[in-house]
């Protein structure tokens, strides 16, 4: 035991001194190491005798302990720093943690809502009121072409084009998109443009914006959060939910319907495939949660 207490206190030194690390980075890194000395301790081992086999055991116990990935890949980054700090200061002449692998972070799954979710929010809506018509269109074009907040809110009449059946979405970076619109969007859109739109006051520079406030102005982000919490409220909806929860809605339901992923790729304006391939997840997710709730061997 004293060999590691001499050797974490000259880490700890080290990572204070040297590296100029936060007092809670430090913390952290102490406490990680701690838990591989006593792991080391209850097999007699000191920090130089300690080999890749013998870590791996004990990442193997932090696993069996329920330690979730992320604590895991935690702890692995500390031993790591700790031994590559033994190695620098020829206390070991080969690294026993080299080899050792991060554990694979899953990412965390966005928040979707049901179709029927989005029916009894969209069914939720006030058409007495001027802003209903818009709050219906922008539900609708948010949710059946996928868009971010930032595209909805500067989509402009110019961007339309309904014969064709598409409309042309400015993504990040400025790249171009078109998006196919359905029939029921063009029909929200149109109601809203000629009931109630038409008959505003319009802001200078703002003649071209689809979707505007009362005062005839570009809608902000904030407003359209606003608006689908209000709704969420109106129907007692407990899940934490925002703009963007319409886009991932939008793309698990075409892949639970057996949408092309290159396709969903395309229609989300993502760089890579790989951002898309989190709703595969997703699928996954209700394939796993329909076997368990409808496959007779999970039935009691």
């Amino acid at each position: 035991m004293s060999n590691w207490s001499r050797y974490i206190k000259d880490f700890v030194s080290y990572l204070k001194i040297e590296k100029g690390l936060a007092e809670n980075s430090i913390l952290a890194y102490q406490n990680d190491v701690a838990k591989l000395c006593d792991f080391a301790v209850s097999n007699q081992k000191s920090p130089t005798e300690i080999t890749y086999n013998d870590l791996k055991q004990f990442i193997a116990e932090l696993f069996d302990l329920g330690l979730s990935a992320r604590s895991q890949a935690r702890i692995i980054s500390g031993i790591k720093q700790f031994y590559g700090f033994l190695l620098l200061e020829n206390v070991i002449s080969d690294d026993p943690s080299e080899l050792l692998e991060q554990p694979k972070i899953g990412r965390k799954l966005p928040e979707i809502l049901t179709i029927e979710e989005i029916d009894a929010l969209i069914a939720a809506i006030d058409l007495s009121k001027n802003e209903g018509h818009r709050n219906r269109a922008i539900i609708e074009t948010l949710y059946s072409c996928g868009l971010r907040v930032s595209e909805l809110i500067n989509l402009r009449f110019s961007d339309l084009y309904f014969e064709e059946g598409f409309i042309r979405v400015i993504g990040k970076g400025n790249k171009e998109r078109l998006v196919p619109v359905s029939p029921q969007v063009q029909k929200e859109i149109e109601l809203y443009n000629d009931h109630i739109r038409r008959n505003q006051e319009i802001t200078k520079g703002h003649e071209n914006i689809v979707f505007l406030n009362r005062r005839g102005s570009q809608l902000t982000r904030v407003m359209i959060f606003t608006i689908i919490k209000e709704l969420a409220k109106a129907i007692g909806l407990t899940k934490t939910i925002s703009p963007h929860t319409f886009r991932h809605s939008f793309a698990t339901h075409l892949i639970e319907g057996g949408a092309n992923l290159r396709a969903i790729q395309d229609m989300l304006g993502h760089e890579s495939i790989t951002t898309t391939e989190i709703y595969t997840h997703l699928d996954q997710r209700f394939l796993r949660e329909a076997i368990l709730s409808f496959h007779p061997r999970n039935s009691s």
